[in-house]
C-alpha cells in the first residue's frame, strides 16, 4: 500500500508520548470472564473513566518501554511513510482526517480535527488514566484517540489477525467513526444504554463505526496520501475486524460462544458492516444521524 511520495505530512495531527509514565492505570473490570476477553471485547471505542478496578498497573519498566520518534523531523513526505511504521500512521491519520473535514464541508458542517494520541504502558486521558490493556480508544471528553502501537503486535500474535499495514488503518479509522459519531451526536445519544446483545445500542454503535471505517476506506485514494489499495490489503482490514468480533474472542477464551453479552457484535456483523461502508462509500449507508 504506498503512499504518494510528494504528500506533505502534518504530524502536528498526532502528539508522541511514548516513555512517559502516567502513574497509576485506570483498570479495566467488570464481569469474571478474565482480562482478555475484557481486553478485546472492549478493544474498539471504549470509555476507560466507564470502567471498574481489576487489572492492575502495569509496571515502570513497561510505561516506559517503546522507542520514539520525532515526528516533526523524521515525518515530512510519503516517503517518509513508506519507509516508516511511525510516520504511516501520520499518513493514515492525515487521510483520515482530510476525508472527513471534506465530507463534513460537503454537507455544509465543520469537522472538528482530534488528535491522536500515542503512547506506551499508560497515559492520562480527559476520561481516566488508561493503561494499554484497554487496546485503542476514543474518548469524546477531549475529542482524541488514544493508541499504544503494540496493540497491533498483540492483534496478530494473539488473537490470530493477519496484521499488516491495512489491518492498522482500519483500527485507526474506526476510532476516528467514534468521533464522527460524537461530533453528529450519535456517540452522545447511545451513551446511556447498558443494554447488550447482538441488536444492542452497544452493538450497533460500534457496527456504525465500522461502517464508517469502510467509507473512508472507499475513499481513501481521494485523499491524494494513498496511492492503491489492493484486494490483499482489504483482505487484512477485513480479517482484523473478524479478529474483534465477540464470537471470536468469547471462543478463544471461555470456549464458547454467549450472544446475550456481546458489546462489539460477532466477526460476521463487523466484516458486514465494514464492508457496507467500503462498498458504498456514503456515510448514509452507516444511517448516521445529526447531519443538518
Amino acid at each position: 500500500m504506498p503512499f504518494n511520495d510528494r504528500s506533505r505530512l502534518d504530524p502536528s495531527q498526532v502528539e508522541d508520548r511514548r516513555g512517559r509514565g502516567a502513574g497509576t492505570a485506570v483498570a479495566v473490570g467488570g464481569g469474571g470472564i478474565g482480562l482478555v476477553i475484557l481486553v478485546v471485547a472492549m478493544l474498539l471505542g471504549v470509555n476507560p473513566g466507564d470502567l471498574g478496578a481489576l487489572v492492575q498497573p502495569p509496571s515502570a519498566s513497561t510505561q516506559n518501554s517503546g522507542s520514539t520518534t520525532n515526528l516533526e523531523q523524521e515525518c515530512k513526505t510519503g516517503a517518509d511513510a513508506n519507509a516508516s511504521e511511525d510516520c504511516r500512521i501520520v499518513a493514515f491519520v492525515n487521510s483520515i482526517q482530510l476525508f472527513w473535514t471534506e465530507e463534513f464541508g460537503r454537507r455544509g458542517a465543520n469537522y472538528a480535527p482530534a488528535k491522536l494520541v500515542l503512547f506506551s504502558g499508560s497515559t492520562e486521558a480527559a476520561c481516566g488514566y488508561a493503561s494499554s490493556a484497554v487496546g485503542p480508544f476514543y474518548c469524546p471528553r477531549d475529542q482524541q484517540v488514544y493508541v499504544d502501537l503494540s496493540f497491533f503486535e498483540e492483534l496478530r500474535t494473539r488473537f490470530g489477525a493477519q496484521g499488516g499495514s491495512f489491518a492498522q488503518a482500519y483500527v485507526l479509522a474506526h476510532e476516528y467513526g467514534h468521533h464522527i459519531q460524537n461530533l453528529t451526536g450519535a456517540l452522545e445519544r447511545s451513551a446511556g444504554s447498558r443494554d447488550t446483545g447482538p441488536t444492542s445500542d452497544a452493538v450497533m454503535t460500534e457496527l456504525q463505526a465500522d461502517c464508517l471505517a469502510g467509507v473512508w476506506s472507499h475513499h481513501a485514494t481521494s485523499t491524494g496520501y494513498l496511492t492503491e489499495i489492493t484486494d490483499a490489503e482489504i483482505a487484512q482490514s477485513l480479517d482484523a475486524a473478524a479478529a474483534v468480533g465477540d464470537d471470536r474472542i468469547q471462543e478463544q477464551t471461555q470456549g464458547r460462544v454467549s450472544p446475550e453479552s456481546w458489546t462489539h457484535g460477532s466477526s460476521e456483523q463487523r466484516q458486514m458492516a465494514l464492508k457496507d461502508g467500503m462498498q458504498s462509500g456514503d456515510l448514509d449507508t452507516c444511517e448516521t444521524p445529526g447531519w443538518n
